[in-house]
């Protein structure tokens, strides 16, 4: 496995300044944003898809560095019910998915996506119960009208250009869990697998390990992000984990994104790392920061040193040591 970062949180710095710095904290992957929630700081997919001569110039970049690109990423909601926002993260995503053929890139990062309650809805719904019936009703009418006739052309697209769709399982969307997951992949094809990232499982209280070993049984694990979350027991016990509360609240919220090793200690993380290991996975583990109270430049040093050590790894007569 090859330690990286998630460059979106690198906005004030220039392209080559950021990958400088990259290269410099010892690092081998970059997961690069290309529109959608990321934003596209590091990445005009526009010029690059026009041009031969740029796009061999953003990879000699990378190359120099000896760096590569572990995942282009362009998190969005093609099932959004307002024509409009679907439209343009469906077209963000064909697009991404274009470039990433023409740079090699095996990967693409998104969300599944949710669509709302039936076709006049101007918002998303995402349902978290079956009781009333109608929220069963609206479930069942979400995947059988929406997302999987979507994903499944989807998945046609992508084999067609040779890449595959890492979907972020993420709560607010109908991929939320390894069960989402699972369903979205048997119904619609093998071009589409999950970017693991254990962040959002913690606080649904899954076990990323058991979670690994389902996934890997699929072989859809293409893509992972390093992103930790820290519960309050306190909040949680009074509030539970349902929280729609500002991440900026941390005194009051059930739970908050931490950088690796500020949520969970060292043991889990070598049980994840492991667990990815047995699983056959030689991919990017990718640092993403969304810690509140951690500047972008103490989380992402602080997750790499956490994590630089654990990602060593030699094989002999079946005994793994760091």
């Amino acid at each position: 496995m090859k330690l990286g970062i998630f460059t979106v949180l690198f906005g004030d710095k220039t392209f080559d300044e950021m990958l400088d710095y990259v290269a410099a904290s010892g690092l081998q992957t970059v997961e690069i944003g290309t529109g959608g929630s990321p934003g596209d700081r590091f990445c005009n997919r526009k010029e690059l898809l026009q041009s031969e001569e740029k796009r061999k110039a953003f990879l000699d970049s990378i190359a120099r560095r000896n760096l590569e690109i572990s995942a282009l990423s362009c998190h969005g909601n093609p099932l959004h019910p307002d024509k409009a926002v679907a439209q343009e993260a469906h077209e963000t995503f064909q697009e991404t998915v274009l470039l990433a053929e023409l740079l090699g890139v095996p990967n693409v990062v998104t969300f599944s996506g949710c669509p709302g309650e039936s076709e006049t809805s101007k918002h998303s719904v995402w349902v978290t119960c079956p009781w009333p019936t109608e929220h069963s009703e609206i479930l069942k009418w979400q995947w059988e009208e929406k997302v999987i006739p979507y994903w499944r052309e989807q998945n046609q697209f992508l084999k067609d250009h040779n890449v595959r769709v890492a979907i972020e399982a993420h709560p607010g969307f109908v991929v939320y869990n390894t069960e989402t997951m699972l369903r979205l992949r048997s119904a619609c094809g093998e071009q589409i697998g999950v970017n693991f990232d254990p962040s959002h499982l913690f606080w649904q209280g899954m076990d990323p390990v058991l979670c690994i070993k389902r996934l890997a049984e699929a072989e859809c694990i293409f893509h992972v992000h390093a992103k930790d979350t820290a519960i309050n027991p306190y909040n949680t016990a009074e509030n539970g984990v349902l929280d729609v509360k500002p991440y900026q609240d941390e005194n009051a919220r059930s739970w908050i994104f931490r950088t690796v090793g500020y949520g969970h200690g060292e043991e889990v993380w070598r049980n994840i790392i492991s667990a990815l290991q047995l699983a056959g996975y030689d991919g990017a583990i990718s640092i993403e920061h969304e810690d509140s109270l951690m500047s972008i430049e103490e989380g992402f040093e602080k997750a790499v040193q956490f994590l630089q050590p654990h990602l060593i790894r030699k094989k002999l007569d079946n005994i793994w040591w760091a």
